[in-house]
């Protein structure tokens, strides 16, 4: 395949394709038709031979080049393959185009400091495993680590300290960034407020601009209530002391925090199948 895309990508190769498509033509009438000398036309043809897109055999005194299509039908099911796998429903392409619209408009919103100050945003989740369960893995930073971050992201520092006036610290990178090397995605601070085991979880975290000041202070207000097939989480999430440049970050709080709680959710799964398997 990297011998096809290097062939094809010289523009003068592919007008040769594109004149072989309607029929097969001697290297002197497509030196004439594209306007190039014979010699260097006859080089390009090699080269598209030479990566199965041509074929060619003399005839009489002249050399007669043909299409093969199925080299490029094997490269158009390639090129179908990838634009199916990027424009899945729901997958990571179609949340990328949403983030872009959300960060357009909060952008244009952030026009003085306090712009974002009293949104708030509510999340639910339905989760499986008792209140108790539920309750480690929003404070234990070694579970918290498998969910506290969107789809596309790693932890990379996590402090949880689950009392009042606790720290919270949340850094986070690139989920592929393996090394470290890149850039540090985001970084928060904040203070765990309330804690009442099973039953609620406040705290407040900062979300931190390049320069280390907070581009706003969030408000989590986390509710545990126990059902009768496990544990409905309900989160309030508002927004106080929000700046000009704390734009980005609000864009991407309603689907980042939402992916989040959808991790959580999953992990939960897994972790009561495994108990249950154990007994």
């Amino acid at each position: 395949m990297d011998a096809l895309l290097t062939a094809l990508a010289d523009p003068a190769r592919w007008r040769l394709v594109g004149l072989l498509a309607e029929r097969p033509r001697s290297v002197g009438v497509l030196a004439q038709l594209t306007g190039a000398r014979q010699p260097q036309t006859t080089k390009h043809l090699q080269a598209l031979e030479r990566a199965e897109v041509v074929t060619s055999e003399r005839v009489g005194q002249r050399r007669i080049y043909a299409l093969r299509p199925a080299a490029l039908r094997d490269l158009a099911t390639a090129l179908l393959r990838l634009a199916d796998a990027a424009d899945r429903f729901g997958g990571p392409n179609a949340t990328f185009e949403r983030h872009g619209l959300s960060l357009q408009a909060e952008r244009l919103a952030a026009d003085a400091p306090g712009w974002a100050d009293g949104r708030s945003f509510t999340f639910h989740r339905a989760l499986a495993g008792d209140a108790d369960l539920v309750w480690r893995h929003l404070t234990d930073p070694a579970l918290l680590a498998h969910w506290w971050t969107p789809d596309d992201l790693r932890v990379s520092e996590l402090a949880f300290e689950a009392r009042p006036g606790g720290r919270v610290v949340l850094e986070y990178r690139d989920v592929e960034d393996a090394d470290g090397s890149d850039l540090v995605v985001g970084r928060a601070e904040g203070v765990v407020e309330e804690v009442r085991p099973g039953e609620r979880l406040s705290y407040r975290n900062s979300p931190l601009l390049p320069g280390g000041a907070p581009a706003f202070t969030t408000h989590v207000d986390m509710h545990l209530r126990r059902t009768g097939t496990g544990t409905d989480l309900d989160v309030q999430y508002r927004i106080t002391g929000s700046t000009v440049d704390s734009a980005d970050f609000v864009a991407g709080i309603e689907l980042g925090f939402g992916q989040s709680l959808d991790k959580l959710a999953a992990t939960l799964i897994t972790s009561t199948n495994d108990t249950r398997s154990e007994k």
